[in-house]
Order: structure tokens, then sequence, then C-alpha cells
């Protein structure tokens, strides 16, 4: 396990550099010169010799490579450069918009998993039957719903009608519901589809048939299928977890949440170039590394994952 984690490691550092490289130039590339945005976004008047000392204070003045090298530079020693609108470093803006943000992920993760897991289970207990065929009709009517429709919905019935939550904001545990909910509906009709579906291919497979013909009891099948089930669920799940924090914008901006996705959107109407460049490396760096941790834990699951990254 040790060679294949090493291993894998020693893949990602190209992986992350390409990953860099590519959001320092898509950033780099977006239309209108940066110091007249950053004068602009100051409410002063662009004038030659300011865009000229501008462009100087902020390096677009030396040669693309040496810009490229002195941001990443940067980014290794944790300095992130200078947000254009409230002229605070971008690690700081970050830092402050995490924790909200984690903290909703966190939660629509929780709510996924647990309800797409007792969902696929009594799907597979009462295959073929109305029960399953109801709840896949459930489950489609939940992927087929944008989050934005959900959250109004939910803002309407249990806010406005029912005034049992609030509309929006960070105020207290029950704010937390409704965006977190919002969050996980699709990802939980399409999670737990999959674990469904991976569950009933493996309710066939020989050893399970065996093991029912060795009078093991329903509960420790079940077990075992689900346990031999969860390798393809297993990098389903660790693309959702990082799309549940790159994700929440649109759930942040209706729910008027203080977190990485508002503060994206707002850097984007603002063209706040630094804090746009900071999130897509952030948000890049997070689905690599939850790829990496569902991978560890899919080999963990099966040896001959381990066997095979060591060849």
């Amino acid at each position: 396990m040790k060679h294949c984690l090493l291993r894998r490691l020693t893949g990602l550092v190209p992986l992350l550099l390409g990953i860099s490289f590519l959001s320092f130039v898509l950033v780099q590339l977006s239309p209108g010169d940066p110091a007249e945005v950053a004068i602009r976004v100051n409410d002063m008047t662009p004038t030659p010799e300011l865009l000229a000392e501008v462009r100087a204070q902020l390096g677009l003045d030396r040669p693309f490579p040496e810009r490229y090298l002195r941001w990443l530079a940067g980014v290794l020693r944790g300095d992130w450069g200078t947000s254009y609108v409230t002229g605070r470093p971008v690690v700081g803006e970050l830092a402050r918009a995490l924790p909200p943000t984690l903290m909703l992920a966190g939660t629509a993760a929780i709510i996924m998993l647990a309800c797409s897991l007792a969902v696929a289970l009594v799907c597979v207990r009462h295959e073929g039957r109305a029960v399953d065929r109801l709840l896949r009709g459930l489950l489609f009517l939940g992927t087929s719903v944008p989050a934005f429709w959900a959250g109004l919905l939910l803002i309407w019935l249990f806010s406005v009608h029912l005034d049992w939550l609030p509309t929006g904001g960070l105020e207290g545990p029950s704010s937390l519901v409704l965006p977190a909910v919002t969050l996980a509906l699709p990802y939980l009709a399409a999670y737990a589809r999959l674990l469904r579906n991976s569950m009933v291919r493996t309710a066939q497979e020989d050893f399970v048939l065996y093991a029912r013909a060795c009078g093991r009891s329903r509960g420790a099948v079940l077990r075992m299928v689900l346990r031999n089930s969860l390798q393809a669920s297993l990098t389903a799940l660790g693309m959702s977890l990082p799309k549940l924090v790159a994700g929440s914008f649109v759930v942040e901006c209706i729910f008027a949440w203080p977190g990485l996705g508002r503060l994206c959107v707002t850097a984007i109407f603002n063209r706040d170039l630094p804090v746009i460049q900071a999130y897509v490396l952030l948000m890049a760096v997070l689905f690599v590394a939850g790829n990496l941790c569902m991978d560890i834990c899919a080999s963990l699951l099966d040896p001959r994952l381990r066997e095979r990254g060591l060849r």
C-alpha cells in the first residue's frame, strides 16, 4: 500500500503543475487589461501614466514565463495575490469564505450518503416490486429538477408558507437545513441510482448465490453485496464530494450563504481576477485530492487494486 500511494503521489506532481499553468493562462487570456480592471473597480480614471504604474505594480510588464513562475512561487509560499476590490490578500478572503462552504458541503454529503444508502438498500430488498419502481421514479424526478428551482420551491414551502426555517443567511443551525438539502438533492438521486444498480449486479454474482446456498442470513448477504458494490460507487463519490464544494455557488447565491461560491460570483461580476484565479486553482486541487482519497479507499477495500498499482 505504501508503494502504491508513493507512486500515485509522484504522479500528481506533473498533474498539479499542469493545473496551475492552466489556471494562470485561462485568467490571463480573459478580455481586457487587468491593470485597467484594477483601476476601474476602485472608481479611478485610467490614464496612460496610471496604467503604466499599475502594470508595473502587478508585474504585467514582465514576460509571460516570468509572471507564471513568480505567481507559482507565491502560491507555494501561501501568497495568492491581492484582491483588486478589497485590497486584502486573496488567502484571507478564501479563508473567511471556506469554513461556511465546507460546513454546507459536509452537511449535504452526510444527507446524500445516508439517504442514498437507505434508498438503495430498500430498492434492492424490493427489487422489481412497486416500492422499487416508485423510488426509482422519484430518483429520476430528483435528478431532473435543477438546484435553483428546488431551492426556490423549498423556500416557498418551508420558509414562506409554513414559516419553519429562515430564507437565507448564516444565522444558526436552522439556516443550514434548506441549503444543504437543496445542494444534496441532485447528487442523492444520482448516487442512489448508481449504488442500487451496482448492488443489483453484485447480487447476481456466484459468490452471493453460494453464500445464500450456505444458509447465510439475509442481513449478512446484504452486507456482503453492499461491500462488494462500493468499488464502483467510490469513484463517483470521489468526484461528487468536490462537486458539492465547487457546485455550491448556485445554492449560496439563492440562500445568501457567505461561502466560496458567492465569493467567486462576486469576483466574476467585479472582474477580480486574482480571486477568480485562486478559486479555479483551489477547486481543481480539491478534485484531484478527492479522486486520490477515493482511490485509496478503493484499494483498501479491494487488494487486487493495490497489486495492480504496483505493476
